[in-house]
């Protein structure tokens, strides 16, 4: 189940990048959405009510005008999205109210606005092509770490957080994320070797750190999973985990070291 539900997602992203670049802004403002209804639901088990309405038309908000307007729009868009998280909580009242709104704050933070970086690199030029090195790397360190550390971890990275990652799994992701970075970089790109190993050995960094940001924070809450819509995965921030603290690290040495075509 969990095999096939991960094929059928790879296929749909695929095809909406092939197809129609703002097929692919569709697929990402859905998923971050229900990543913001996810996170939203999950927080509220530790009694911080997000503000559901202004966090939601924030993401949204975020997610088209980066397309369309860039980095600067981006930044207003953030801007006018805690400043309406503020306001819509303290209309309910003050009781509780810095509360709620750190965390409103913190989930368009952590969700639309990391994803937003991913809608900068798809408005470039080439963008097609940076999306499909962005997560054809962050999905091999996913996969390297899950292959080498089921069969040789024995070394827990974060015994606390996730027991299950391993020092061994480490390894393996990033052997897969520089194999992925040069071959990727080289023949999608047309960059050079050494950027592709840089770009892999970053994302091993960042995808680490988003995965165990995300264990953290359910550990914390006391809850296995962020959702339950995916089977065999859990829900979609527990995918995105990944893909969001690598976004704007792979954008940020993409845009640094490999010109646009």
């Amino acid at each position: 189940m969990a095999f096939g539900v991960g094929v059928s997602l790879g296929v749909g992203v695929i095809a909406s990048l092939v197809f129609r670049k703002e097929v692919f802004l569709g697929v990402v403002a859905v998923a971050v959405c229900i990543g913001v209804w996810e996170l939203r639901e999950g927080l509220a088990q530790g009694k911080i009510n997000v503000p559901l309405v202004p966090t939601i038309v924030g993401a949204v908000t975020m997610i088209t005008a980066t397309f369309a307007g860039g980095g600067q729009a981006l930044t207003v868009c953030f801007g006018l999205t805690c400043i309406s998280i503020l306001l819509w909580r303290m209309a309910d009242g003050l009781h509780d109210a810095i509360r709620d709104i750190a965390g409103g704050i913190f989930v368009a933070a952590y969700v639309p606005l990391l994803a937003s970086f991913a809608v900068l690199m798809l408005a470039e030029q080439d963008g097609v092509k940076r999306i499909f090195v962005f997560m054809i790397i962050t999905i091999c360190s996913d996969v390297g770490g899950f292959a080498v550390g089921v069969v040789l971890g024995r070394h827990p990275m974060a015994p606390s957080v996730s027991p299950k990652k391993s020092w061994e799994g480490a390894a393996g992701s990033a052997v897969a994320c520089v194999i992925a970075g040069v071959a990727t970089v080289m023949l999608i790109l047309g960059g050079r070797w050494w950027v592709g190993v840089v770009v892999g050995l970053a994302v091993v960094v960042s995808a680490t750190v988003g995965d165990l940001t995300e264990s953290t924070i359910k550990r914390d809450l006391g809850i296995k999973d962020m959702g339950k819509i995916l089977p065999g995965h859990g829900g979609f921030m527990d995918r995105l985990d990944s893909l969001l603290f690598s976004a704007p690290v792979v954008w940020a040495l993409l845009l640094a070291f490999v010109p646009v075509a």
